[in-house]
Order: C-alpha cells, then structure tokens, then sequence
C-alpha cells in the first residue's frame, strides 16, 4: 500500500470542501419549499437532511479520530434549519478535519489502531483511510443532492472531482 500523506489529504479534503460549498451556495437559492421537500425516491429524506447528514458524519468520523463520538441523534426539521447553519457547519467541520490532517504524521495516517464507533464497537482502522471515507461520503451525497435538484426541474452545479 502507498502510505497517504496529510499533504495529498489536505489538498483532495479542500478540493472536496470547495465542491460541497458550490453544492451549497446553488441550494441557498432553492426556494425553501424545495430544499425542504420530502423525496419519496431518495427514502423520504431532503435536500437539507442530505447535506445535514454528509456534514455531520464528517464531523463523527473526525471525532472517532479523536476517541469521540461526536454525533447528532436528532435530523428533525429544526436542526440546522437554514443554509446559513449548514454553511456555518459545514466550515467548522472542515476547520476540524484540517486541524486534524495538519497535526497527522505519516505514522499516524498508516497505522491501523482500534477505533471507538458508533454501538460501542472497535474495529481495527488506518486514520487515513477513515478520512478518505469521509471524502468519498462527500461526493456520493453531493451526487444525490444533485440528482434531487434534477428531480425538482433544476439543474444543479457541477461538482464532479477532480474538474472543479
């Protein structure tokens, strides 16, 4: 295996958040009802459930990272109930990751350790790997944010890796 680096991490972890603050700013000028609409094709969730949820693993994978669970439990209607939020969300999470990756020695990205999740289980993971999780989760959401605009008769921004 190629050992990952923070370096390479940092630069695909900003290209991904630069790609998810577009997918971001395209959604702030749906029309509320639109960004809240309950989509029977995507399991009933939202648009702003959608970008919820992929901000918010970040920020748990990161915390498990850390020795923590960091994670929200409620996803009603009134977490982070506005663009402005999930932006500012969205930012500070990045901040953590980044801080992370800055901080990271080689050792510690490509040395598998035992990691507290989610149940109380431990599995044996490689702290690089989890982070590239977290950017693949990115991008698999940000498909399926783009493919609910499509369903509501927009056409959303591109954000295809590695073009923008």
């Amino acid at each position: 295996m190629n050992a990952l680096t923070s370096s390479g991490l940092l630069e695909i972890h900003a290209r991904a958040h630069r790609n998810l603050k577009d997918c971001l700013d395209f959604c702030q000028t749906l029309d509320v009802a639109l960004f809240d609409r309950t989509m029977a094709e995507f399991n009933g969730t939202t648009i702003r459930l959608q970008l919820h949820h992929v901000i918010g693993a970040e920020r748990y994978w990161i915390g498990v990272l850390h020795g923590r669970i960091d994670a929200d439990e409620d996803e009603d209607d009134h977490l982070y109930p506005t663009m402005e939020l999930i932006e500012e969300m969205r930012q500070e999470t990045s901040a953590l990751t980044e801080a992370y990756l800055t901080a990271a020695t080689p050792e510690e990205l490509n040395t598998a350790r035992p990691m507290k999740t989610w149940h109380g289980d431990e599995p044996m993971l490689f702290p690089g790997h989890v982070v590239v999780r977290t950017i693949v989760h990115i991008y698999h959401h940000m498909g399926q944010v783009s493919s609910m605009i499509r369903l509501l008769g927009q056409e959303p921004p591109r954000v295809d890796y590695p073009i923008k």
